[in-house]
């Protein structure tokens, strides 16, 4: 998957993400989400919901998907959506619009419901890294 200039193929990330929707584990809510972004090595790291008897506890599909970027050696996320099990993108949770601003930054540009937005107009005036220095 490349990115140049103006033109990025959010078509193949979204298919990324209903892939990894396939393989959401939601036997409470039947409600499969999955996630793809793009590192600005050029990985596509993905993730989809895993619910938990313990509401509380289930993580969602940017969890696994920040999980992955990690495990697989880090960078910045560049391009992300998230879908769900119909394949209609949807919008991140507040929790998850944290964790998107502290492996993306403002710069990432994620595909919203309203098209597509840099994370500081996904989460104005954003709380980071930078003011815990």
């Amino acid at each position: 998957m490349t990115s140049t200039g103006d033109t990025f193929d959010w078509d193949a990330l979204k298919a990324a993400a209903e892939e990894a929707a396939t393989h959401a584990y939601a036997p409470y809510s039947n409600y499969h989400v999955g996630a793809a972004a793009l590192v600005d090595d050029g990985r596509v790291v993905s993730g989809c919901n895993v619910e938990n008897a313990a509401y509380g506890v289930a993580l969602c599909a940017e969890c696994g998907l920040v999980s992955t970027l990690h495990r697989e050696g880090g960078g910045r996320l560049t391009h992300f959506v998230c879908v769900n099990g119909d394949g209609d993108v949807i919008m991140p949770c507040g929790r998850c619009r944290q964790l998107l601003w502290e492996n993306g930054g403002p710069s990432l540009l994620v595909w919203t419901v309203s098209g597509v937005k840099p994370m500081t107009e996904v989460l104005p005036d954003a709380f980071g890294a930078d003011d815990l220095r």
